[in-house]
């Protein structure tokens, strides 16, 4: 792969700048451009810029410091390509937000030579789980360098998910023995009591996303055999209390509806070579009016102690439907939407 620079004083390079890209795989080109050239499209409009694939030779027209992040954005996912992992869409829009987040908001070293980006990676046998944002990136390397680890922010960031790959892939390297999959039963201020069925049967419904997120990262089987024998276990935060969990991967999900008391009870739970990895959405707190939530009170008093890391996520981390973000947005106080058309439906 070369490039070549052409068109450019240090006057014109704020204005308009060209370079071109050869690449020398054409099979991966294919690739790199993706079905009719979306990946290309999705770089521009997001860059706004002109790219023009010619075989396999690109040529990049526009503003210089666009160029050059369309460049780096190319070359990352040409590396991609050559190491034998396929190029997505969504990988296209994850190397795009890396590159466009100044290396000074970056909490954690993602860069490597050249310029190019690798984005952090969790590998189970049946899935590969690769970073979508910046703050994912920093989550999922201060999950492996951390034994305590906060995940706050708004739904659809990846906090969860993210959590239950990466120890997931504890479990299957053998650095865990097993995984605690724990939540609070305060919903929209439901109680376990008011559901039918045994301890198991109450607690399913409350822990549904953590179970959707295992079937993503194990075999069926595997996971249902785990489950019996409790490897994987489902332990209702009331009952945490008087355990000590040594050699386990363990998560407290929706953390921002514990009390005080629950979440110092949670926490002095880990034992001896054991991760413990804590997500929550300060915004969306379902206790009585006028408790505080033990996630707020932890964050404030635990941050700067060596081996525990706060990530912090934000509106601009969603990665689901692009509408989530600026639903997220509109109820944080952001711009609101705009109104509908007087006769609209």
């Amino acid at each position: 792969m070369s490039n070549r620079l052409s068109g450019s004083t240090p006057r014109q390079q704020s204005q308009t700048h060209q370079i071109e890209l050869a690449f020398e795989d054409n099979k991966l080109v294919a690739q790199l451009y993706g079905n009719f050239d979306q990946n290309i499209a999705l770089i521009e409009q997001r860059l706004d810029l002109r790219i023009t694939p010619r075989g396999n030779h690109v040529l990049i027209n526009g503003p210089a410091g666009a160029v050059d992040q369309a460049r780096r954005v190319l070359e990352s996912l040409y590396a991609q390509l050559e190491e034998g992992r396929a190029v997505e869409i969504g990988d296209v829009d994850a190397i795009i937000r890396m590159i466009e987040t100044d290396d000074s908001q970056l909490t954690l070293p993602t860069m490597e030579g050249a310029g190019k980006v690798r984005m952090a990676q969790i590998a189970t046998r049946k899935s590969v789980v690769v970073a979508r944002s910046p703050a994912q990136d920093a989550y999922m390397r201060a999950m492996d360098r951390n034994d305590l680890t906060f995940g706050v922010g708004p739904a659809g960031t990846g906090k969860t998910y993210l959590a239950v790959a990466y120890a997931s892939s504890l479990l299957e390297r053998g650095d865990v023995s097993r995984i605690i999959l724990s939540r609070p039963a305060v919903e929209a201020g439901e109680r376990l009591g008011f559901l039918p069925g045994d301890m198991k049967e109450k607690v399913d419904p409350y822990l549904r996303p953590l179970y959707d997120a295992l079937y993503d990262m194990l075999q069926p089987e595997v996971l249902e055999r785990y489950m019996e024998s409790n490897i994987i276990e489902v332990a209702p935060l009331a009952f945490m209390r008087g355990r000590t969990l040594s050699n386990a991967a363990i998560i407290l999900d929706e953390a921002q509806n514990t009390t005080s008391m629950q979440m110092k009870m949670f926490l002095t739970r880990m034992g001896q070579y054991s991760k413990m990895i804590v997500t929550g959405d300060p915004s969306q707190i379902d206790l009585p009016r006028g408790m505080r939530s033990g996630l707020v009170e932890a964050l404030d008093l635990l941050g700067g102690i060596e081996g525990i890391h706060i990530s912090r996520f934000t509106d601009r981390d969603v990665v689901r439907h692009p509408l989530v973000s600026r639903i997220v947005k509109a109820y944080e106080g952001g711009k609101p939407a705009a109104s509908a058309p007087e006769g609209s439906a």
